[in-house]
């Protein structure tokens, strides 16, 4: 119930006894998520390490992994790996890597204050999950460096700055 499985669980005909097939083909991409962290707290491991852990899910089934993360994470060493910030704000150390080196180090609330690197990409992530309401259809939230920098050529494009 902690990583919110129980609630698709139920609906299949077999619940827990349902096969869901070779690495779970048969569930969404959600439901793996969410199995993942049942999974983890199964184990109760001392230090849990996530690696996009939210990269490709929609909002949704995002609230649902953050609210079992959030359990999850309780009294132990976590090490979270994201390109979508919204997964680390309650973390309670960021480290902002660029090149493999830390450019900027604190939490979400001191991070956005420097008014540096972490800010200026948490605030291009919410803009554009803004526009993906606004223009339907469109690329939504990008989740690796690579978008992250295609959308920075984008806007200094769009700004006169080239690109």
């Amino acid at each position: 119930r902690i990583a919110n499985v129980d609630e698709f669980v139920q609906g299949f005909p077999e619940k827990y006894d349902t096969i869901v097939g070779e690495r779970g083909v048969k569930l969404s991409g959600g439901q793996r998520q969410r199995v993942a962290i049942a999974r983890a707290i199964l184990a109760d491991p001392r230090v849990l390490i996530l690696d996009e852990a939210t990269s490709s899910l929609d909002s949704e089934s995002e609230q649902m992994i953050q609210e079992g993360l959030r359990k999850l994470r309780a009294g132990r060493t976590t090490f979270v790996i994201a390109h979508r910030l919204s997964t680390i704000t309650s973390a309670d150390q960021i480290l902002v890597l660029e090149h493999g080196e830390i450019v900027e180090r604190g939490n979400h609330t001191e991070l956005l204050a420097q008014n540096g690197r972490y800010r200026d990409l948490y605030t291009r992530q919410h803009r554009l999950e803004d526009d993906r309401f606004i223009n339907p259809g469109e690329d939504p939230i990008p989740t690796t460096e690579a978008d992250l920098k295609a959308e920075a050529v984008k806007g200094a494009s769009r700004a006169g700055r080239g690109g």
